[in-house]
């Protein structure tokens, strides 16, 4: 066992709490040992200097916790594994530990139960939920080089060990593939659409599901946007036009802020939702409620591994529902069963860019790059974006699935 779920980096957004130090009585190694790489009079021990480098990133929890996450599989395989500190690592060490992250062993020791997400706190927590995949792989190695880069550069170590490792990424793919085809996606409507609503608890998964599905779609939202979301954060305004506006404000990857059209299909459902769950129709800007409201507590948010949770639970249901119906459509419901939260945020981009939409308008509404400062000046460019997004992309939730 590894230490019972003993934690060697214990930082959350920049405020460190001294954990427990990884000592294998095994090796006798420690995680202050003065490595052969290091530069004198820097850094205490590497764990001080991982969390320096860490604290970089306590702006951006995503960030922070994935960037933890990666550094503290090499801290914890360096000692347990090696037993030797990051600071003595060699270019040999790092080619051991690309190998080993593609299958940990042994399992009982680096692999959670069941490939489970547990708390950290929880017995069960193991640095891995099973073997990295390639994408996954290459970006560990993207973030530890990163990390050891920085060490280099603080006057922690005097070289950086994965110099020799680095390659060459692999040219982008001509297009996006993670995303559901439109009669896919009314696959999903179509099962999310006949879900009963016998009871209160089905009601209440109903209403989920639905709001969960029209939410990321119409948006097209990241998970962690998504999570941070509250209910104040819809806003109207009048357009040039003098009619009403619905907008939504999402702060995103990198703390930037953006706002994206709320079509008049999207503020009905969100109507529905809030009335599913006992709550006036429509937001004031301080309404504290969640984007999406946990069944128990309903008044703080759901955390990014539960919204993963819900959006997988969907497509799951979904696939075995497609496969009940249509046999032959098993390798359709195969890729459901694949789909994310993420999928959702391509199969939005995707079909609006299909559907005619600007590529401009559709850049904006995703996020991928910040508005420029002029746009902030230009309404009629914003109810250019409004008109065209709540015209040309929409949930048609009356549509019916093919037969």
């Amino acid at each position: 066992m590894l230490l019972s779920g003993a934690r060697l980096i214990s930082a959350r957004r920049g405020q460190h709490r001294t954990a427990t130090p990884l000592r294998p009585t095994t090796t006798g190694v420690v995680s202050d040992q003065f490595g052969s790489n290091r530069v004198i009079d820097s850094a205490r021990n590497d764990l001080d200097a991982v969390r320096a480098w860490l604290s970089n990133y306590a702006d951006s929890q995503t960030t922070f916790d994935n960037y933890r996450k990666e550094a503290e599989r090499l801290l914890l395989w360096a000692v347990v594994q090696l037993g030797k500190p990051l600071s003595s690592f060699t270019h040999e060490d790092l080619l051991l530990f690309r190998a080993f992250v593609v299958n940990p062993q042994p399992v009982d020791r680096w692999v959670s139960a069941n490939g489970g997400k547990y708390p950290r706190g929880d017995a069960r927590w193991r640095p891995f939920n099973g073997p990295l995949s390639p994408a996954s792989q290459r970006q560990a190695l993207i973030i530890l080089n990163g990390m050891f880069t920085w060490l280099v550069d603080a006057g922690y170590l005097r070289g950086n060990p994965m110099a020799l490792l680095r390659q060459r990424g692999k040219r982008a793919a001509p297009r996006v593939t993670r995303y559901l085809s439109v009669s896919l996606w009314d696959e999903v409507k179509g099962f999310v659409g006949q879900l009963p609503q016998d009871t209160s608890v089905q009601k209440a998964y109903y209403a989920r599901c639905r709001w969960l599905t029209t939410l990321f779609y119409l948006q097209g939202m990241r998970i962690s946007e998504v999570a941070a979301g509250k209910m104040g954060d819809f806003s109207r305004r009048l357009g040039a036009d003098g009619r009403v506006q619905w907008w939504l404000d999402i702060v995103g990857k990198g703390d930037r802020e953006r706002i994206v059209p709320a079509s008049p299909e999207l503020i009905a459902e969100l109507a529905r939702y809030r009335n599913a769950n006992g709550l006036p129709s429509l937001p004031g800007r301080a309404d504290e409620t969640p984007l999406v409201i946990p069944f128990r507590g309903k008044s703080r948010c759901m955390s990014r591994s539960a919204m993963h949770d819900a959006i997988k639970s969907v497509f799951g249901n979904a696939a075995t529902w497609l496969r009940s119906r249509r046999p032959e459509f098993a390798d359709r419901a195969d890729e459901l069963d694949r789909a994310s939260a993420h999928w959702l945020r391509h199969t939005a981009g995707s079909h609006q860019a299909d559907g005619g939409v600007d590529l401009r308008t559709v850049r904006d509404n995703l996020g991928h790059v910040s508005l420029n400062t002029t746009s902030l000046y230009l309404r009629e460019e914003e109810d250019k974006r409004h008109r065209e997004t709540v015209k040309r992309h929409r949930m048609n939730w009356e549509a019916k699935p093919p037969a």
